[in-house]
């Protein structure tokens, strides 16, 4: 099986990165039936002539996609200006389905897909929604269960471009993508850019988001018993250096959701987290600096490449806005450190406010899918 195609690049406009793209994609295969097109926000007002003129070029039909904050390919990253990312698949014609999820309602998907789904039994979908949308993680949720894994892969776009994802067209449906068949070879891992501080604990009393007791105890006295009083002491700067980790239930890997803390109460002893939260589940307090994730990163990249027989035909690579040049430093590092383990292969991505693995939007995370 040959590699997908790709091109990325960045230009004065948004078609002066495109003819680049095509120029570096040369000619387009005979089999190729799926586009894959990432750009930056900066293109937001012209994103349907943008996909106009990819589809007349290469006559491929079928477009899935979305606006990051910025975007990625093999050892690249475009941040705050034109740029673009193409990538053509060659699949079998009836291994995938293009979606969206019409204004937010399964019941229309279900209308549109259902007897698709029921009749192929989709493996995975790729997937991007709207970091607006109230209902977002609900509909990842409910989506994730049409596939019979329940695994979904993709992130949500950048707000700034107001939602827009493509999917045949450019469409502000909530979420939208494609699903594939098992027989589309595809392999996937989750990098987290934290490590814990702490031991996991279990919150024992909590309003909503508000974290009153950790472990019978006030939530704020737990939390310097975790990250130090040093840390503690200074309650302005502790945003960005300490998060809430909360475990995933059931998980075989010690997956846990990272959220911001977003409020100290200390005459009270109450801290408030970005996440609705129970009594009785679990939470690790961690902190996200480079070393960390470049060391999780190369674990990741370590396990994905025993999985591999030989060179990917294309990738998928949705990470965090939070990572990139913020936290792997400039010049494309964190690209650079997947491309010196796997090597040069067609890759492609964006980076996302919230990215999706399973059935859930995490943070703070980069997501790998690699096609075999």
């Amino acid at each position: 099986m040959s590699q997908f195609r790709y091109g990325h690049a960045a230009g004065a406009d948004w078609r002066e990165a495109v003819v680049d793209c095509l120029t570096q994609i040369g000619q387009v295969p005979d089999r190729a039936n799926l586009g894959i097109l990432y750009a930056t926000d900066a293109v937001a007002d012209d994103l349907e002539d943008l996909l106009s003129l990819v589809r007349a070029s290469t006559g491929i039909e079928q477009w899935v996609g979305t606006l990051g904050g910025g975007i990625c390919a093999t050892g690249a990253e475009y941040y705050e200006q034109p740029a673009v990312a193409l990538m053509l698949a060659e699949l079998a014609e009836d291994a995938f389905r293009v979606f969206t999820v019409p204004n937010g309602d399964m019941t229309q998907f279900d209308v549109v897909n259902g007897s698709w789904i029921a009749d192929r039994q989709p493996f995975i979908g790729l997937v991007h929604g709207d970091p607006a949308h109230e209902a977002i993680e609900d509909l990842v949720r409910a989506l994730a269960q049409s596939t019979t894994t329940g695994f979904l892969v993709g992130g949500l776009g950048s707000p700034r471009g107001a939602g827009q994802s493509i999917a045949n067209r450019s469409t502000q449906d909530p979420l939208s993508g494609v699903l594939f068949m098992d027989s589309v070879a595809m392999t996937t891992a989750l990098t987290q850019g934290c490590s814990p501080m702490g031991p996991t604990r279990a919150i024992t009393d909590c309003q909503r988001n508000i974290l009153i007791e950790i472990d019978d105890r006030s939530a704020l006295e737990a939390m310097r018993e975790d990250v130090g009083e040093e840390l503690v002491s200074d309650l302005p700067g502790l945003a960005g250096k300490v998060f809430a980790g909360l475990p995933i239930r059931g998980s075989d890997t010690g997956d846990y959701i990272v959220r911001n803390l977003v409020g100290v109460d200390p005459s009270h002893g109450l801290l408030a987290i970005a996440e609705l939260v129970e009594a009785g589940q679990q939470i690790v307090f961690c902190r996200r600096d480079a070393g960390t994730a470049e060391e999780d990163l190369d674990r990741m990249l370590a396990a994905i490449k025993r999985r591999l027989s030989g060179p990917p035909r294309g990738g998928i690579y949705v990470s965090c806005l939070g990572r990139g040049v913020n936290l792997f430093g400039p010049d494309a590092a964190e690209l650079k450190q997947i491309q010196r383990t796997l090597g040069d292969f067609p890759l492609i991505g964006f980076y996302a406010n919230g990215e999706i693995s399973q059935d859930r939007i995490y943070g703070y995370t980069g997501v790998l899918t690699l096609f075999l």
